[in-house]
């Protein structure tokens, strides 16, 4: 198969963790990567035996046996949520998942501090929230950026220092909401860390290089490209880089590389608020999900017709990719109401495209009023697939009609590296 990166074209919830674990099972695929997000990441993979977990922080391959998990330094690692994810995963039969993951140094931890913080934040938007996780995961980045003693993985080797800079997270966030939700002393959350770290193998940025050498990887994305913190239509985004980019970041590290593979249902769907062009209420309500439902941070579950604009434009902020993989086909195919959107109507007139160049948050806000004010322009979404494909361009390799690996089929179109696919950095 080749190394894979595999990212969501829309606004998350795709399936990249069934695809995920769909190439762990059929191919040789000797790892997974996680390359963004941290603890928020909910993936649902369905064992054909029924066993169901969402995964976070482990890599969606884990239910297939010796497929390890990297966290790379672009992950937010949450000690304390991935002991718990690992205790789930030992329930349902998955008694080596800790055994077999490694976490880079240089991720940033998240700590019950940003938690809080990024709570407490969202708390004080009142109507006007963004649809956070309440995991923290903006917090952790943003505090990151202002402090350079930012906690990272192997701060957890060194118990002095770790408790020195958990010390200070918990003063900034003490000092930032007097009123906030109560959170651990630092001493028993130095304690958790160094436990964590007295259980995982914490290595440096070459144990990715010698895992590249020896098999297949799939590096899995977490969110969508819709909610990228650069390309994403502000301030309904996340503090990550949802493309391909941070993968192939550390590919061209080692000097490696890999077919690039977007994820997308074929219908849309969107957890939490924000522009949502194609919205359907009578879908929403038709089409729940066992999984998927409103949370107290995030969220309605929201659900609409294919947005081919949208995707066009994911494609495009992404850098393209080599394939696709279309999940939700068995509703599609129950739904003969479904429908394409090919083009906006907007107040100055009809346009097929979203502008797709770099300009900042104030340049992403502006889009984002702009997407409030558009109103699809329909047509029968016929054929799934092959609308998919005349309306983006890209060949899909990979079909899903249901939750487990054994639902998806390959459509014996090549996934393969194309060099010449524009490349993005950011």
């Amino acid at each position: 198969m080749g190394h894979v990166i595999v990212v969501d074209l829309g606004f998350g919830d795709a399936g990249k963790g069934t695809v995920v674990d769909h190439l762990c099972r059929t191919s040789p695929v000797t790892a997974v990567v996680r390359f963004n997000g941290g603890a928020q990441a909910a993936h649902n993979v369905v064992a054909d035996d029924g066993r169901h977990h969402t995964f976070a922080q482990f890599g969606s391959g884990t239910f297939a046996p010796r497929v390890r998990t990297h966290l790379s330094r672009f992950m937010l690692v949450d000690p304390l949520a991935l002991a718990a994810e690992a205790d789930h995963l030992r329930r349902l039969g998955v008694g080596d998942a800790l055994d077999r993951l490694t976490v880079d140094r240089d991720a940033l931890l998240t700590t019950p501090y940003h938690r809080a913080a990024n709570r407490a934040r969202e708390r004080a938007r009142g109507a006007a929230r963004h649809g956070s996780c309440g995991m923290g995961i903006g917090e952790t980045a943003s505090y990151a950026l202002a402090h350079d003693d930012a906690p990272r993985a192997g701060d957890c080797l060194s118990p002095a220092r770790l408790r020195r800079r958990l010390a200070a997270v918990h003063d900034w966030y003490r000092a930032s909401f007097p009123s906030g939700e109560a959170v651990p002393d630092v001493a028993a959350c130095a304690d958790a860390f160094t436990a964590f770290a007295g259980r995982v193998r914490i290595v440096g940025g070459g144990h990715l290089h010698g895992l590249l050498r020896s098999g297949d990887v799939v590096f899995e994305g977490a969110q969508g490209v819709l909610l990228d913190e650069r390309h994403g239509f502000h301030p309904y985004t996340t503090w990550s880089t949802t493309t391909f980019a941070n993968a192939e970041t550390l590919l061209d590290e080692a000097g490696a590389s890999a077919a690039r593979l977007g994820v997308l249902r074929a219908y849309a769907t969107r957890h939490g608020p924000g522009p949502f062009v194609t919205e359907d209420a009578a879908l929403t309500a038709a089409l729940p999900e066992p999984h998927n439902g409103t949370g107290p941070w995030q969220g309605a579950f929201r659900a609409g017709h294919l947005d081919a604009v949208a995707l066009r434009y994911a494609l495009e902020v992404a850098g393209g990719a080599d394939g696709l993989a279309v999940t939700h086909l068995d509703v599609a195919g129950a739904r003969p109401d479904l429908r394409v959107c090919r083009a906006y109507e907007l107040p100055e007139g009809r346009i097929g495209r979203l502008p797709a160049g770099e300009g900042g948050l104030d340049r992403q806000a502006a889009l984002t009023r702009r997407l409030l004010t558009a109103r699809p322009v329909y047509a029968p979404l016929g054929e799934p697939v092959e609308t998919i494909e005349q309306a983006l361009g890209v060949p899909v390799v990979l079909t899903s009609h249901g939750p487990t690996a054994a639902d998806k089929h390959a459509t014996g179109q090549p996934l393969s590296r194309n060099p010449g696919t524009l490349r993005r950095t950011a």
